[in-house]
């Protein structure tokens, strides 16, 4: 070909990538969990997409809606099924534990969505719908139910960071002789690996708060206090 032949161009069309709302939140999830909250910004959330800003912007409006969507995505895996057959306070303990599950996989979200407003997020409004349904049926007085989601909520957040706590957390080390008691009282949780220590500590902890939350409410435990 010489010089003055025009060059031909090259077959289909440049690639062009496609956005939507699903890849969006995993590029999202995956900012987060590789570099923390902090991490996510709309310049950073572009890269990870591979587009342009300009690019992201025109699918969603700021970081907040991000975040919204987020918020969705994740309360849409916390399962509130229990409520349509499970007496209340099994399906309260039933939800706590999803919550917290759900949660533990994603702990650099809770300082977010702790203090995130639910407007704009139709699954996690759809979720607290079922829990307020499910306790109304059982006879909760409509104003103590907010309260006692709040309630759990703020020790479901707590223990999804304990879920995923190092082991030894508490080992006293080099001070075991200036907390002989506490140090004591640790090392009866020696040997309880892979969780199962954090996961009996929030099931005390729930079986405390489920049945003060019953007597705060007037109403019995209809499945006792397991």
């Amino acid at each position: 070909m010489s010089s003055d032949e025009p060059r031909r161009r090259g077959a289909g069309r440049p690639v062009k990538r496609v956005l939507s709302q699903a890849r969006i939140v995993a590029a999202a999830l995956e900012v987060i969990q590789a570099g923390g909250y902090g991490a996510l910004t709309m310049s950073a959330l572009a890269r990870r997409l591979e587009v342009a800003p300009s690019a992201l912007y025109n699918h969603v409006e700021s970081k907040q809606e991000v975040l919204r969507w987020l918020q969705d995505f994740v309360m849409s895996s916390v399962d509130t099924s229990c409520f349509a057959d499970l007496p209340w306070d099994q399906a309260l303990r039933a939800w706590a534990r999803s919550y917290r599950d759900v949660f533990a996989r994603h702990t650099p979200l809770i300082p977010v969505i702790a203090v995130l407003q639910v407007s704009g997020a139709p699954r996690t409004l759809a979720m607290y719908e079922a829990v307020t349904q499910g306790l109304q049926r059982a006879g909760w007085p409509t104003p103590q139910i907010v309260p006692a989601i709040v309630a759990l909520e703020s020790f479901i957040y707590g223990s999804a960071y304990d879920a995923v706590a190092p082991q030894d957390i508490f080992d006293t080390g080099a001070l075991a002789a200036d907390s002989p008691r506490f140090t004591a009282a640790v090392e009866l949780q020696t040997g309880r690996a892979d969780g199962r220590a954090a996961d009996a500590a929030f099931e005390a902890g729930l079986s405390a708060l489920v049945t003060g939350l019953a007597g705060g409410a007037g109403l019995p435990l209809e499945s006792g206090p397991a």
